[in-house]
């Protein structure tokens, strides 16, 4: 077995961009079950309790919410998650209930695009 996780050198993450680091950090905890591992009100991260990736949080006072679906001339997302998930309908409805919106714009069955409380758009999916 290799080493433990926390003496590796090799981590990697996704850092995402709000003007409320507690709420967005505190989201994505609930949603998928993650434990915070830094918090305060320049960023937050958050620790998947395995392997060496993680999702951060970090303030930017300039924040602006992207659109979705794309506008032009309007904040493009950069990027978006993705959670597989074996309910799509029910793991929807927890998102929404933790904070997340979902847009009308539905490109797929099996997926659903939503907002974190940040705009940040995310998919659920099922294989």
């Amino acid at each position: 077995m290799g080493p433990d996780r926390w003496h590796r050198h090799d981590w990697w993450g996704v850092v995402l961009d709000t003007d409320d680091v507690a709420r967005l950090t505190h989201f994505y905890a609930a949603l998928r079950g993650w434990a915070i591992h830094h918090l305060d009100e320049d960023d937050g991260a958050l620790d998947a309790g395995e392997g060496v990736a993680y999702l951060s949080v970090q303030r930017n006072p300039d924040y602006v919410r992207p659109t979705w679906p794309g506008v032009p001339g309007a904040q493009q997302m950069m990027l978006h998650l993705d959670f597989e998930v074996t309910d799509l309908a029910a793991e929807t409805e927890r998102a929404v209930g933790l904070g997340a919106s979902l847009p009308e714009h539905q490109p797929q069955e099996n997926v659903r695009v939503l907002l974190d409380p940040a705009g940040h758009p995310f998919c659920l999916y099922t294989a």
